[in-house]
């Protein structure tokens, strides 16, 4: 007898609430973005009409990225951990990197701009699947990371380097690396990263407005003080869609590594879990696909990379919009305006569905 397969399969259970997340965020963008878009652009749609376009180009990304093999990945992969930190240095060079809110962060070639780090994240997470499929060495490993994490240091870009850490370590734990080393190697990179926050004023000052968001409050706090005015604005249900006040200026960056304030502003707390529950649910999917693969081998690597690039990204916007970690200036995936991030978060979204395929008998 023939069992019947269910009418949704994980696959396409997280491409239906990948979308959903996305014409949600796509909402967002619009409402957090109006008033700087009008002012800046003297056109209200200008950011969401972008984002649109966007989510249009990394819809086709995911559709792609389910059709292309990981043997593909695992083949390129030096070659693209090699073009990441050539990214990398690119955007301190005079005329191709440029500099927004005091960091070099982006590259600009031919009127078109996008964020590097990016595509590190994803070539990170490639090339140590397959680097870490075959040996976990202590020295290479910790030079590999290094590598990539002192350039984003110097964009400076600590919330990337955080996600890249978490990648890195992540997979070295999970193909095998003993206990001891994991923890040894952790609590050394947990050391050098207070002293380079102690060392430097632009981190210390971070840290300050965090411990103390009173100390400056036209200055340093401001940013952090004007979330949490959102915050305490939405109460329980929200102003309602459309009514937020913080949108109008009062929020750096309401439409990126903020967007979340503008939601608990318009929807409120209730709203707000509602949302965190869709985070919730998309992250269970992923990892239920990772759980498919065979332990330590390049799919299972590839997949869990996935997930802890998602999944630390999610937690560290949300924490910092609490207040529950300093401001790191990580995008919310899904919600963030931002093409690069939209782009590649929904492509990686597209190979983990693959993965999910491939493990199932190529039947979705």
């Amino acid at each position: 007898m023939k069992l019947r397969r269910p009418a949704f399969s994980l696959e396409w259970s997280l491409f239906l609430l990948t979308c959903i997340l996305c014409v949600i965020g796509i909402l967002f963008v619009f409402e957090a973005s109006v008033a700087e878009a009008f002012s800046s652009f003297g056109n209200q749609f200008y950011f969401v009409r972008e984002q649109v376009i966007s989510f249009g180009i990394g819809l086709v990304g995911l559709v792609v990225g389910t059709f292309i093999p990981t043997s593909f990945w695992k083949k390129i992969s030096p070659l693209m951990y090699a073009l990441s930190i050539i990214l990398l240095i690119m955007v301190f060079i005079p005329g191709l990197g440029f500099e927004v809110n005091g960091a070099r962060r982006w590259i600009g070639i031919a009127g078109f701009s996008f964020q590097p780090v990016e595509v590190v994240k994803f070539a990170m997470i490639i090339f140590f699947a397959n680097w870490m499929e075959r040996h976990q060495k202590l020295p290479p490993f910790l030079f590999l990371t290094g590598l990539p994490v002192a350039l984003l240091f110097l964009q400076p870009d600590m919330g990337s380097a955080l996600i890249v850490i978490s990648i890195a370590f992540g997979l070295y734990f999970l193909a095998g690396a003993p206990w001891k080393t994991f923890f040894a190697t952790g609590g050394a990179g947990v050391g050098l990263l207070l002293l380079l926050i102690l060392t430097s004023p632009y981190r210390m000052r971070r840290l300050t407005t965090f411990l103390d968001p009173e100390s400056d409050p036209l200055g340093a706090s401001f940013h952090i003080r004007q979330i949490i005015i959102a915050l305490g604005n939405g109460g329980l249900i929200g102003q309602g869609i459309g009514n937020s006040r913080q949108k109008f200026n009062y929020i750096p960056e309401a439409s990126t590594d903020s967007i979340f304030s503008i939601v608990a502003e318009e929807v409120g707390f209730l709203g707000c879990l509602g949302i965190i529950l869709l985070f919730a649910l998309f992250l269970k999917l992923a990892h239920q696909i990772c759980r498919k693969t065979e332990p330590a081998t390049y799919d299972h690597l590839l997949a869990h990379g996935i997930l802890i690039w998602l999944g630390m990204q999610i937690v560290l916007n949300l924490s910092a919009v609490v207040a529950l970690v300093p401001l790191t200036g990580v995008p919310l995936p899904f919600f963030s305006f931002g093409g690069t991030s939209l782009v590649m978060v929904l492509s990686v979204v597209g190979i983990l569905i693959g993965i999910g395929k491939k493990h199932s008998g190529g039947q979705t």
